[in-house]
């Protein structure tokens, strides 16, 4: 398994307890329009990642990030 895969799954884990429509997910998924997510969801679960891997999303890098790929492309970044 690849580190990316890892952080894939890590974060699929992360995004879970949010997934209420029960939305299969893909690196294409978006958060917004897939998951439905409003702000205050997408703030809960921004905190569940930052605590999840030790890291600090700035609200700059929330607002590029729409889909699951890009979330796990930032992550990878954040904690090399």
């Amino acid at each position: 398994m690849t580190d990316r895969t890892a952080t894939y799954y890590r974060i699929a884990t992360q995004i879970e307890p949010f997934n209420k429509k029960g939305v299969e997910l893909t690196e294409g998924t978006t958060f917004a329009s897939d998951l439905e997510w409003d702000s205050l969801t997408v703030m809960d679960f921004v905190a569940a990642i930052e605590d999840e891997f030790d890291i600090i999303i700035t609200m700059n890098m929330q607002a590029e990030i729409e889909t699951v790929g890009q979330l796990v492309a930032t992550v990878e970044k954040l904690t090399a």
